[in-house]
């Protein structure tokens, strides 16, 4: 096994002011990314879920997006208050949570080749 289990990567594309597509930098991902960090390792998950800063996820219009991988969760519109639900709801116990979900299929959930395993107790 690798050493990490999952990575969240937070897209922090940043476009020209006034592009019709907007940009998850402007909507503010990068605090988005710092909230997510914290509550990793608040929760004792550091050592194994990443959270990533990405370049363009080709998602902007959609707020800020955030891909969960191995399962290729795609969330869109994510706010600051998410951040401890998408840690508890999706990292710890794999469930979508429906409302962040990108309704595009694009970007619609990879098959799953990789069953949700419950993350190991966090490594001292």
């Amino acid at each position: 096994m690798g050493r990490f289990e999952r990575h969240v990567f937070i897209c922090t594309n940043e476009r020209p002011a006034g592009h019709p597509r907007g940009c998850c930098r402007e909507k503010g991902s990068e605090a988005i990314r710092s909230a997510l960090k914290s509550e990793l390792k608040r929760c004792g998950l550091a050592d194994v879920v990443r959270a990533n800063a990405s370049g363009c996820l080709d998602a902007c219009e959609f707020g800020v997006s955030v891909v969960i991988y191995p399962e290729g969760i795609w969330y869109g519109g994510v706010t600051l208050e998410d951040v401890p639900k998408i840690i508890e709801r999706t990292v710890l116990n794999g469930e979508v949570i429906e409302r962040l979900l990108i309704r595009d299929p694009r970007y619609a959930p990879a098959q799953r080749q990789y069953p949700i395993l419950p993350l190991p107790p966090k490594r001292v």
